[in-house]
């Protein structure tokens, strides 16, 4: 991802599952201006299949969209807090004005982002 003087690099595992984790990561950080750590952990959603209106949803994903999405038909099949069928990935961010590089792990994963000089 690229704006101005920022640039980020991330990758999400997840097979089926990798392209919208990217988009929710994208969406997290563009649309509700999340830090990259912030992103990965924001709530994640699936659908693993064409067909039909099932969809799998992390606990953590507020109840009132729960109900939103229940009420649009969706069929809800709920996950843990932070469930690897959601995918797992790591970021890095370079600020170019002020130097200064950022990394993020997902807990979903087992990676760390670790400073170094």
């Amino acid at each position: 991802m690229t704006k101005e003087n920022v640039r980020i690099a991330f990758g999400i595992m997840g097979g089926w599952n990798q392209a919208q984790a990217h988009a929710q990561f994208v969406s997290d950080v563009v649309d509700h201006h999340l830090n990259i750590q912030a992103a990965l952990e924001f709530p994640r959603f699936t659908k693993q299949t064409f067909p039909g209106c099932d969809v799998e949803l992390e606990s953590r994903v507020a109840e009132a969209v729960q109900k939103d999405l229940t009420a649009r038909g969706h069929q809800l099949q709920m996950r843990g807090a932070f469930t690897a069928s959601v995918g797992g990935g790591q970021a890095v961010l370079r600020n170019f004005s002020t130097g200064i590089n950022y990394g993020a792990s997902d807990p979903r994963k087992d990676g760390a982002a670790i400073p170094e000089r």
